[in-house]
């Protein structure tokens, strides 16, 4: 279909070069397992203790592993630096930008450990977003720096890494319902979204989908998804994404805050906050700061296994929609629709997410139960370890590029289309996780 991005070499692609990344490390770490040599992965797994007052124990225990941070910068800056390579970055500017990020990422985890950040709701994620807008809105960002905030990269690496903590028996007793949920967010969002926007304020049908799939599928890779299916103008796709953002980000303090006020479940917490969250990094920011691993998982089955997987369908309706009727041509005229869009839009990161998840949950079912449970505790827990740290870049890098001047310079109607659906998305997303499907969720172990 003239208009749409045709899809270029996998080694262009972030997601694969993030399943690369993250599958890769599992293996290693599983071989290394199976060779009783996990002592190199598990000290680069460095954590940071809670502290309160005495800032000693976390120098203690950093100190005690000095090596590990040096193996950890070590490792993920060379693999990254690697794919740069491939995705058409400057070498010396990412390794220069990522190193800075790394030393960031550290002092922010050290604060975001603290107990009083704690109390207060400002755990490393959020930290994290906090610091990095704070300084991009006050000072210039150079341009070598600013080639290292790559967060969807870092995201989806810690997608995959998630999946190979997750059991895929929860995946399938999940999927159906998460999809079930889905659909029925997406649809009801995307449609008041959309009817917000054109037959309210008037704006142009594909505006409108752009929106409606910003707010309602994946956000920023679902607007421009839409976007190019159904040719819509650049500036239209940028407004939504800049929507997407500002929302997001918007929910990242909100549900947390709300879910705690409500006395909600860490279960369904996670749930809601998949179902209401526009984008993934924003809303795994938003189920690290409910502070239980239940709400993290909850939400990747939620806005991963759920909506994420709806992008490449909804390309398709749209192109299909923008054809036949936006763009006033006949039904047969849909024959120009490539079908195979559906693979082209398809997050493939996705398919890394599962494949972890199934290689792992494989590997422990063909183990004795304690071979099975030294297995979860040497391999599957640096791993949760190393997914936090990947997480925290991408705070980080949403953070430095979030610029609330270049956010607004857009007029008032698309805000007040989307606004219109988050205020349906919301407590929609509330009744489902907390009412209609809570027992379901409050059961993720």
């Amino acid at each position: 279909m003239a208009g749409v991005p045709q899809a270029g070499p996998w080694y262009k692609k972030e997601d694969y070069w993030a399943i690369i990344i993250a599958l890769g490390l599992v293996l290693a770490m599983t071989a290394a397992f199976y060779a009783g040599a996990t002592g190199v992965f598990k000290s680069m797994a460095v954590s940071v203790p809670s502290w309160s007052n005495d800032i000693s124990k976390v120098t203690t225990a950093l100190t005690k592993n000095v090596s590990g941070i040096f193996l950890l910068f070590g490792f993920f800056l060379l693999v990254f630096t690697f794919a740069a390579r491939y995705l058409g970055h400057n070498l010396a500017h990412f390794a220069s930008g990522f190193t800075v990020l790394y030393i960031i990422s550290i002092v922010i985890t050290i604060f975001g450990s603290n107990k009083f950040m704690k109390d207060w709701q400002l755990e490393t994620p959020l930290l994290a977003l906090l610091f990095g807008m704070i300084i991009s809105n006050t000072m210039p960002l150079p341009a070598w720096f600013k080639t290292a905030l790559r967060t969807e990269f870092y995201v989806k690496t810690g997608i995959i890494l998630m999946g190979a903590t997750l059991p895929f028996t929860i995946i399938l007793q999940a999927g159906p319902l998460a999809m079930l949920q889905a659909t029925i967010v997406s649809v009801i969002t995307f449609g008041s979204i959309y009817w917000a926007a054109v037959h309210l304020f008037k704006l142009d049908p594909r505006f409108g989908a752009c929106l409606g799939a910003g707010g309602s599928i994946c956000g920023v890779s679902g607007s421009i998804a839409i976007g190019g299916a159904c040719r819509a103008e650049k500036e239209h796709v940028s407004v939504a994404i800049s929507m997407v953002i500002i929302w997001a980000c918007v929910m990242i303090f909100l549900l947390p805050i709300w879910a705690k006020q409500l006395g909600m479940h860490p279960g369904p917490a996670g749930a809601w906050i998949g179902t209401s969250e526009f984008a993934d990094a924003a809303g795994f920011a938003a189920a690290e700061a409910i502070g239980d691993e239940r709400a993290t998982k909850t939400f990747t089955l939620m806005k991963v296994v759920g909506r994420d997987m709806f992008v490449g369908v909804w390309a398709l309706l749209v192109a299909i929609l923008s054809v036949t009727v936006w763009e006033k041509k006949s039904a047969a005229d849909s024959e120009r629709v490539n079908y195979g869009e559906i693979w082209n839009r398809f997050p493939k990161f996705v398919i890394g997410f599962f494949i972890a998840s199934i290689f792992t949950t494989l590997v422990i079912a063909s183990m004795e139960p304690k071979i099975g449970a030294a297995y979860s505790k040497d391999v599957l827990g640096p791993i949760k370890t190393l997914r936090g740290w990947t997480f925290t870049w991408t705070f980080l890098s949403i953070g430095f590029t979030t610029r609330f001047r270049e956010l607004t310079s857009f007029g008032w109607k698309p805000l007040a289309a989307f606004a219109i659906g988050v205020a349906i998305n919301v407590p929609l997303g509330y009744w489902l996780s907390n009412v209609v499907f809570v027992e379901y969720w409050m059961g993720i172990k």
